[in-house]
């Protein structure tokens, strides 16, 4: 009787992490869906408002709309390079942020 208990005791053990596992499984891809899918992209500022950005790259205008959650970093001005974080709303690009980037700093030619 005592091998009977300790078999079913050690069986029971043995089933509870693979169901565990399993439900686990099953719960993963569900998180995935629910994720909107997020890009970035870089370029120069050709204009910008309260609502839009418009930026340049490879010679072609990207427009982004704007909103109260967008984040901002530096000041967003025409001809500045910046980097855009955004989402897809339909056909329209969403900018989730706006950095902008630093200027390289000139050398001098011949000197390193």
């Amino acid at each position: 009787m005592r091998i009977v208990k300790a078999a079913v005791l050690i069986a029971a053990l043995a089933i509870v992490p693979a169901a565990a596992q399993a439900q686990a499984k099953h719960a993963a891809p569900a998180a995935k869906k629910s994720s909107v899918a997020s890009h970035t992209t870089a370029g120069t500022v050709k204009s910008s408002s309260d609502s839009s950005l418009v930026i340049t790259k490879g010679g072609k205008d990207q427009t982004f709309a704007l909103n109260g959650s967008t984040e901002k970093t530096g000041a967003i001005e025409n001809g500045a390079h910046v980097t855009v974080h955004y989402t897809m709303d339909g056909k329209s690009m969403v900018a989730t942020a706006v950095t902008v980037q630093p200027e390289k700093p000139k050398t001098p030619k011949g000197k390193k």
